[in-house]
């Protein structure tokens, strides 16, 4: 039998050991889809680096992004 991985769960429940996020994991954890993290990352809003030829977001930049949107004035709707 596999052991069992630090997985985010329901609870929010997360691994603080980890360093380096993929996007699945940075998605679960600011609770939006993994279409609309990419797109974020893509574009920037979300700092991330190359790892080979794979793409991490450091996990303190999930933080730096939510701050980043507390101080963004509120949209018009």
């Amino acid at each position: 039998m596999a052991e069992p991985r630090a997985v985010d769960n329901v609870q929010g429940n997360t691994d603080p050991s980890l360093v380096l996020l993929t996007v699945e994991e940075t998605a679960r954890r600011l609770r939006i889809g993994r279409t609309t993290c990419f797109r974020l990352v893509r574009a920037g809003e979300i700092e991330s680096v190359t790892v080979g030829r794979l793409r991490r977001v450091p996990a303190d930049a999930v933080p730096a992004y939510v701050a980043k949107l507390r101080h963004r004035p509120a949209e018009a709707a």
